[in-house]
């Protein structure tokens, strides 16, 4: 066969083969308009992300402790504690008597100090006389000196009686402290006061919780003391025990030097009858008003492997839909609502409940609402 017959029958072949794609393309089914599947995996609700006002908090952890805490010791030394009237968490009032020490031993020195101040009084009366009598016979029977000399005396007797009154005046004093007494209202938190015990000046005997009043120290950064000030709202909780609500006091002028934390002191009014007890540890959070911004509900969130995600309609044909998965930052917490930071916006239309049973990509039943 010559090479102009090969050639033609080549053409012959490719013109043959070229119908016969174009007569196959020409039977293939025209593109469909049916739903993105025939048996959708879920039927779901539609919601859209709401814009609402959240309130804006602050969390901190501390301490329950007391108000102020009075420190009540012997001012007298040297004394036998002959009773002691309290016991630790006993309630107390303002001048009651928790413990005596024994006064045998003052009261001899007050009689002591009397009978001293006695005989500088009537040394102090004959000294006056004399003086007196000197003032009239000076310029009679008496020189200058002798005047002098009695005046001199009267003084010296004066001096004495003053002195033997001081002596007295201390000797009450010590008999007066012979008798410990409550210097507030409250609460005994601490004894160390033992019954025939002999305690030395100044020795710590009680502790009282003043008025029975307790707050809550939390500890909080530098940069979180900046967001408060004094009378803002809090709510102080105790595992297990209970909450309650109170205010901010002050906030500590320093931080620690260490960890470069500060305290805020937070009152508690009604914190015992709550059932709350100094050197509990307690959780605050603080009320710092309300902001706006775009929450889902709960239910509209999946979470895998660590991140939350919302599932996104997309390709809605009439009732069905494909969606598609997508991962979400999460803010704060308003009930059984989140805000939600980055990742949808507020024109979109998400999946209301079940996230959980869908995968990226699933065909879904859309229902009418």
């Amino acid at each position: 066969m010559s090479k102009g017959k090969i050639a033609t029958l080549l053409l012959v072949l490719l013109s043959i083969i070229g119908i016969g794609i174009a007569i196959g393309r020409a039977n293939e089914p025209a593109p469909s308009t049916t739903p993105p599947a025939a048996n959708p995996a879920l039927s779901v609700s539609v919601i859209g992300p709401e814009m609402r006002d959240i309130p804006v908090s602050l969390t901190a952890n501390g301490s329950i402790a007391p108000w102020q805490e009075a420190v009540i010791g012997a001012e007298v030394g040297d004394l036998r504690l002959s009773a002691v009237n309290v016991q630790v968490g006993e309630a107390v009032k303002k001048g009651q008597v928790l413990a005596t020490f024994s006064d045998e031993s003052v009261l001899a020195d007050v009689a002591q100090s009397r009978a001293v101040l006695a005989e500088a009084e009537a040394n102090q009366a004959d000294a006056r006389i004399n003086a007196e009598r000197a003032a009239r016979l000076a310029s009679k029977a008496l020189s200058a000196q002798q005047v002098g000399q009695y005046l001199t005396s009267e003084k010296t007797a004066n001096a004495k009686v003053q002195l033997a009154k001081a002596q007295l005046d201390a000797q009450l004093l010590r008999l007066k402290y012979t008798k410990v007494l409550a210097s507030d209202d409250g609460v005994i938190s601490s004894r160390s006061a033992t019954l025939g015990a002999v305690a030395a000046k100044g020795q710590e005997l009680f502790r009282l919780i003043r008025q029975n009043r307790l707050e809550w120290r939390g500890e909080l950064t530098a940069a979180e003391m900046t967001q408060l000030k004094p009378g803002i709202k809090v709510r102080v909780e105790v595992p297990n025990v209970g909450s309650i609500e109170g205010r901010v006091r002050f906030l500590a002028p320093t931080l620690d030097v260490q960890n470069r934390n500060g305290l805020v002191y937070v009152d508690l009014p009604n914190a015992v009858q709550s059932g709350l007890r100094a050197g509990m540890f307690a959780r605050g959070e603080f009320d710092l008003g309300n902001s706006t911004g775009l929450t889902v509900p709960q239910e509209a969130l999946s979470l895998r492997d660590g991140f939350s995600y919302v599932f996104l309609l997309t390709e809605q044909i009439e009732d069905r839909a494909r969606v598609k998965q997508v991962k979400v930052q999460l803010g704060r917490r308003n009930g059984d609502k989140l805000e939600i930071l980055s990742g949808v916006a507020a024109e979109d239309r998400l999946v209301a409940s079940g996230a959980s049973f869908l995968a990226d990509g699933d065909s879904v039943r859309v229902l009418t609402q």
